[in-house]
Parts: C-alpha cells; sequence; structure tokens
C-alpha cells in the first residue's frame, strides 16, 4: 500500500506533507505514460495506424478518422435538478439549451481560476452527458451528492479503468477536407444543415448515429456518437467508405497533438488545493484521486500552488461566460474581467535551437539536456514551463510542447504578459524540469536547463484553422 493510499483524502494528504508542490513535482512523469496509459489495456487504438507524421497530415490532405471511445469519462446526469446543477457550476449560459446542442462547460473555483472544463450534450431535457478528464466530473459528482439536488449520476469511466469492459457510447471525430464527402457517403446523401456544436440523429450502416458538427484542430470535422454496441458496425463502415477518401486512423502518438492545432488549453492545474470554500471537497476527494496523483512538471516553479492556476479569461473564454445566472466564481469573475492577464498564444520554437538541444539530450559530453520526445512531450500532466523574454524576465508559461508536421515545427501553447503577446515577439523557453530531474528520477534523467527561441504566433497557428474558426463565430 502506498502512501497516498494509507492517507483518508485530499486534505490529508495537503496537511500531512511540506508542500504540495514539491509532492506533486515528485509523481510519476513520462512523456508517454500520460497518453498511453489512458488507451490501455485497449487493443483497438494503435500507438500509431500508418506512422504519426502522414496521420497528422490528414487533418489537412485528406480525413482523419480519431477514436475517443477509450480515454475520456462519460458522465450522466439525469433528473428535474440536472441543469439547475450544471448552471449553478459553469459559467456557460442555459438559456437557449436544449436537445441536440451540446456546449465546452467550463467550471471555476471561488476564486474565478479553473477548475476544469468537458463537452456536454442535451441528449433529453432531463438528460446530460458530459465528456472529458477525471478532475472535471470530480466537482460535478461532489456537488451533485452535497448539493441536495434531484439528480442521478452514473460514471462510464475510462476504458483503462472500466471494469466492465465497454463504455456506454462511442465515439469517433472525422476531420479534414474529405470529411463532408466521407459523411454524405456514409448517409447517402447531402447532410442536414448542422450549427456548431449542434447534433442530429442520422443513419449509418443501419445504425442510429448523433452526429455533432465539431472540429478538434479547425479542419471541418464531425463528431459520431451512439450505443456501444453499435462501435464495431459503425467503425467498419467508416475505413470501408473512407478508402476511396484517403482516410487515416490516428493513433494517440498524432491525436494528442490536435491540441497544437486548435490552441486548446487541455491540461491547467485544478484550482482546487487552496481556500477555505473548498476544504470540504478536499476531504470528499480521496488520496488516490487525479488530483493527488498526477504530476506536476516543467521549468516553472513556485512553492506556491496558486500561482500554477489559470483564468478562463487568460485561456480566451470570454465569449463563454454569461452572467445571466448564479454559479460558482461568478463574484471573482466579475473582478478580474477588467484586471490585466495573461494572454493565450502559440508558441514556434526556432529549429536551430531544437537541433542543438537533441545533440545536448543524446549527444553531448556531460550533463544532458532533457530529452525532447516526439511528437508530444509532455512528461507531467500539468506541465509548466517557464518563458522568458529578452531581457530574462519571466513573463508566462508555456506548456503542451509537440511537433506537427503540418507546420514542420515544434511548437507549444503559451500564457504570457499581453506586452509580450504580438505574433512576431521573440521569447526564450526554459526546457526542463525546475530541479534538474532531481524529484523525477527514474522517470526523468538528470538533465541541464536548456533554452530554446521561440517566436509568438497566434492561436490557433494554422491559417486554414484561423479562417475555419472565422467562420464558425460568424455563424452563430
Amino acid at each position: 500500500m502506498t502512501a497516498a493510499q494509507e492517507l483518508r483524502s485530499l486534505q490529508h494528504l495537503i496537511d500531512s506533507v511540506p508542500n504540495i508542490v514539491d509532492y506533486l513535482c515528485g509523481n510519476q512523469k513520462s512523456a508517454l505514460t500520460p497518453f498511453l496509459t489512458l488507451l490501455q489495456p485497449s487493443p483497438q487504438v494503435l500507438p500509431e495506424f500508418t506512422n504519426w507524421r502522414d496521420e497528422q497530415r490528414s487533418w489537412w490532405e485528406s480525413v482523419g478518422l480519431s477514436d475517443q471511445s477509450f480515454h475520456m469519462v462519460n458522465l450522466w446526469v439525469r433528473g428535474r435538478d440536472a441543469v439547475r446543477l450544471l448552471e449553478s457550476l459553469g459559467v456557460n449560459s442555459f438559456k437557449t439549451f436544449g436537445p441536440g446542442k451540446a456546449k465546452q462547460f467550463v467550471a471555476c473555483a471561488p476564486s474565478g481560476h479553473i477548475i476544469g472544463d468537458a463537452i456536454l450534450y442535451c441528449i433529453e431535457p432531463e438528460t446530460m452527458l458530459l465528456v472529458g478528464a477525471d478532475m472535471t466530473m470530480n466537482w460535478i459528482k461532489y456537488n451533485a451528492v452535497t448539493g441536495g439536488f434531484a439528480v442521478a449520476i452514473e460514471e462510464d469511466p475510462l476504458f483503462a479503468l472500466n471494469p466492465s469492459g465497454q463504455r456506454t457510447v462511442y465515439r469517433f471525430e472525422i476531420e479534414g477536407p474529405n470529411a463532408t464527402p466521407l459523411l454524405e457517403t456514409l448517409i447517402g446523401g447531402p447532410i442536414p444543415e448542422i450549427k456548431f456544436f449542434n447534433f442530429v440523429e442520422l443513419p449509418i450502416a443501419g445504425r442510429p448515429v448523433w452526429v455533432m458538427r465539431h472540429s478538434m484542430t479547425g479542419s471541418p470535422g464531425f463528431e459520431l456518437s451512439g450505443p456501444w454496441e453499435d462501435r464495431e458496425t459503425v467503425l467498419d463502415a467508416l475505413l470501408e467508405a473512407g478508402k476511396r477518401f484517403g482516410l487515416r486512423r490516428l493513433g494517440p502518438l498524432a491525436y494528442f497533438t490536435n491540441a497544437l492545432e486548435s490552441g486548446w488549453f487541455a491540461a491547467p492545474l485544478p484550482a482546487i488545493y487552496t481556500g477555505e470554500e473548498l476544504r470540504p471537497y478536499r476531504e470528499w476527494l480521496p488520496a488516490t484521486s487525479a488530483e493527488a496523483t498526477r504530476a506536476l512538471g516543467g521549468s516553472f516553479y513556485s512553492p506556491n500552488i496558486e500561482d500554477y492556476y489559470v483564468t478562463p479569461y487568460e485561456l480566451g473564454y470570454e465569449r463563454m461566460i454569461k452572467f445571466d445566472h448564479e454559479f460558482v466564481g461568478r463574484p471573482a469573475l466579475e473582478q478580474l474581467r477588467e484586471r490585466p492577464r495573461r494572454r493565450k498564444v502559440t508558441l514556434v520554437w526556432n529549429t536551430d535551437d531544437v537541433l542543438a538541444l537533441m545533440r545536448a539530450a543524446l549527444f553531448d559530453d556531460g550533463t544532458p539536456a532533457k530529452y525532447l520526445d516526439l511528437p508530444v512531450a509532455q512528461y507531467a500532466v500539468w506541465k509548466y514551463d517557464q518563458v522568458r523574454n529578452v531581457r530574462g524576465e519571466t513573463i508566462g508559461i508555456s506548456q503542451w510542447t509537440g511537433y506537427l508536421a503540418t507546420e514542420r515545427r515544434v511548437v507549444s501553447l503559451g500564457l504570457v504578459q499581453e506586452a509580450d503577446a504580438t505574433p512576431g515577439t521573440e521569447v526564450v523557453v526554459v526546457w526542463g524540469e525546475s530541479d534538474g530531474g532531481e524529484r523525477s528520477q527514474p522517470w526523468i534523467e538528470r538533465h541541464r536547463p536548456f533554452e530554446v527561441r521561440a517566436t509568438v504566433a497566434p492561436v490557433p497557428l494554422s491559417r486554414v484553422a484561423q479562417e475555419y474558426w472565422a467562420q464558425v463565430k460568424g455563424r452563430r
């Protein structure tokens, strides 16, 4: 039994260690562990189906098929208070929300900092489905249990932790210039008008399928989902019809780079470790929860856990925040909206410096640099690398580093001070762990910090994605 298993709760853990930042930094790290373990023991999803460069390019050149059936939590919320529960937690408006609609649900702590997000589907007036990371679902479950809401909760854990060996629903994503003709072939005719984040039921291979207008990368796309028992039939139809459209199946090596294409800040640290208002929640969370066992890492370090918190404004979620209802964090967000904030940007790494980093990690004598694993170099679920300006001042953080074959560049997502957020601005990303890997043994080698020049670019980076999202916003 581990030390965490002997503890009763996350709060008990926090009270028992000198510093929760150092504790989280010492949890297991690996470039592949956070991703491949999410998909095991699923033999249906290979790390690569062709190769990850080919699979990445399919988003822009043909059509890519992502199997999202295994690595996310499905949380069903049913009952007359289903909307009231989610409305009390989400920054989003629910005024026009109803069956056939979905949205990116964003939940904040009382401080106005992010706890997490998820995709929320309204299946029926009193039946909601949330899909996303377990940390967001934990917050919803806690409030459902303790808040006196008339709801029933059914959790469908990610496949690797699911004792039943199956899910309640399957989920596929098809994206790319050939996504539309592929779907038209499957349904045997033109696609009806579907607004972004809306879904309709259409027949594929004789099975009813929820088809949602959606995109993970900024390329035209659709999400297809339905009852688990229909998964193989729908998948076979996709693969057969996809042959004439250059369809590529995406393994996790390519799939987990899609956040770099779209600019989605996938893994902010949930802002739950401080604040007396959240003490009951921390006492409810077990010490074996994701909030206690996932790893914090990167070259940025502060002994104050609150320095890792982010707000929805920093992540570009202003348009989602609606003050037309009461929700957790509303007073803080009303104050924060007028204050200076960091801006989300894409950081395009200097290729010469990347090559020098590779040499320093693999070939030079002496203490190496930390290896840059490709195509995803996340290492910790919550990875925060330090970003400096040309004067050497810390101006923000870099997260979710990887390589895009579509751009032929190593890039990362950043939050930087507004004065340094203009595209074309030169910055420096410090690559490595803040302690040189000392707390991360044996998962990461001891190493020296390595400075990589980077150029600030828009979010999303791709011009195709920029044009697509502009069209989507114009139709709302």
